[in-house]
């Protein structure tokens, strides 16, 4: 809610970013019966206003000065299709710091309040074990690891109505909203933490509060680099997977996705030993674009009603890649391998396979002639002249081992869009608690590189929350 506010306010916590961590933060304290004050800033917009316009374009047409997609209430969780990973092993290094005991109890517990708002009761993943050790005992032999993991599937157009509940909640609860506005800067005073300053263009205004939860997520990942080298908060560099979105006939993963909706997959290459994982698998789903700073990535969506499957699945293939010295900026290597997309296609750019493998570039007329036909509209191009050699040739093995327990993943005609690229924050130091060196200042969610998933984030939110409470009736 926007209103006339004044130059400085007061408040008992003030959170900074409006994604799962921060929401469930706000959620965790309002449900323990919570007495303080809460504020929560967002740079984007409340769930109800944040509307794509390719809906009418079709196109991405590059939104200034955010993508809605991204940014606003709920952050890229309205938006994407909403999977939940229910076991603390997937999704980030939580466990880490809170042990995987406490983690896959905060997960439980986290999930338990999406499915009060309306989450569907159904987890993907569980029952027919007979099948799933088969499944399992032919990656094996394929040389592949298959990950168990249950999963909770909103579905994009779920997902949206579900936090919009949650909004509605926090808000009927006494939570103050302020969307459109920037967390420019940290009130610190010695080592501790005092608030936030914060703008809209218009107003600048000071926000002082007992605790200040920075929950900005992988967006604020420059933003929040710079703060921890302005106000020397320990970080190190993070990692980046850089990658491609596969689309195949719907039939050709069916076995897989019949039993494990989503399927996890990890391979080590023979050439580099470099590891090479499938990513957010979307049966009979569509491919879509995604804006990143400025930058035009591709992801993949599904949805809950059938009448809005398609003929294909999709799923992505990435290549992680953790730097070390002298090089820093693991965010800034995908975005350079991302914006050569961009310039050589305009966009996302896609290729059959069996062109990739010929050495050819794709063209429109191969394209219309293949089998798959295209969910996304992209430009036929040569993703050799993009991706580094070593995460291409990685790519290129993954597929031959998926072949061999989804036979028809190593046809010519399946697709691959260029460039996938989940960018995650530098590692910030925090401690047992997610604070930082600063007291008073948390840093959660997947902006600390510390969660990587919907239900990390989320966890994280309701860990933190309840250490605030704490706080607040010992003093």
């Amino acid at each position: 809610l926007n209103k006339e506010i004044g130059d400085i306010m007061n408040a008992d916590v003030v959170i900074i970013g409006a994604g799962p961590a921060g929401i469930f933060t706000a959620l965790e304290m309002v449900k323990k019966g919570s007495k303080q004050k809460i504020i929560m800033v967002e740079k984007g917009q409340a769930v109800e206003n944040r509307h794509c316009p390719k809906d009418k374009t079709k196109k991405c047409v590059n939104c200034k000065p955010y993508c809605h997609i991204t940014t606003g209430f709920s952050g890229a969780g309205a938006f994407s299709d909403g999977k939940l990973s229910l076991s603390y092993e997937v999704g980030g290094d939580l466990p880490t710091l809170i042990t995987p005991e406490l983690a896959q109890e905060t997960i439980n517990y986290a999930d338990r309040i999406y499915l009060d708002f309306g989450a569907d009761e159904h987890i993907e993943g569980l029952g027919n074990d007979e099948e799933r050790k088969e499944i399992r005992k032919h990656a094996i032999q394929a040389g592949l690891k298959l990950v168990d993991c249950p999963i909770r599937h909103m579905g994009t157009e779920k997902a949206q109505g579900i936090y919009y509940a949650i909004e509605k909640y926090l808000q009927e609860h006494g939570v103050e909203m302020y969307f459109g506005y920037e967390c420019s800067n940290l009130i610190l005073e010695n080592d501790v933490c005092k608030g936030v300053s914060v703008s809209n263009g218009k107003v600048d205004m000071e926000i002082y509060a007992k605790h200040t939860v920075v929950a900005t997520g992988r967006r604020g990942a420059d933003w929040l680099e710079k703060l921890c080298a302005e106000h020397n908060i320990a970080h190190a560099p993070g990692t980046v997977d850089i990658g491609v979105r596969v689309e195949l006939p719907a039939e050709v993963f069916s076995r897989l996705t019949d039993e494990l909706y989503e399927s996890k997959i990890v391979y080590r290459t023979e050439k580099f030993e470099d590891m090479v994982r499938t990513f957010c698998m979307n049966p009979r789903g569509v491919v879509v674009n995604e804006n990143t700073n400025g930058i035009i990535t591709v992801n993949g969506h599904s949805y809950e009603d059938p009448a809005k499957h398609t003929n294909n699945t999709n799923f992505a293939l990435l290549v992680s890649k953790h730097f070390s010295e002298p090089f820093h900026d693991s965010n800034g290597y995908g975005e350079s391998i991302a914006r050569l997309s961009n310039m050589l296609g305009g966009g996302v750019m896609v290729q059959r396979f069996g062109d990739l493998i010929r050495g050819r570039r794709s063209t429109k007329a191969r394209i219309e002639e293949s089998f798959v036909t295209p969910t996304l509209s992209a430009t036929p191009g040569d993703l050799s002249l993009v991706m580094p050699k070593r995460i291409l040739d990685g790519i290129i093995e993954m597929i031959y081992a998926l072949d061999k327990i989804a036979p028809g993943t190593a046809d010519d005609d399946t697709l691959l869009y260029g460039v996938e690229v989940k960018f995650y924050n530098m590692e910030v130091e925090i401690d047992e608690n997610l604070e930082t060196c600063h007291k008073g200042l948390f840093v959660i969610g997947d902006c600390s590189g510390v969660t990587h998933s919907l239900s990390h984030a989320s966890a994280s939110g309701v860990y933190v929350a309840r250490y605030l409470e704490q706080e607040y009736f010992n003093r």
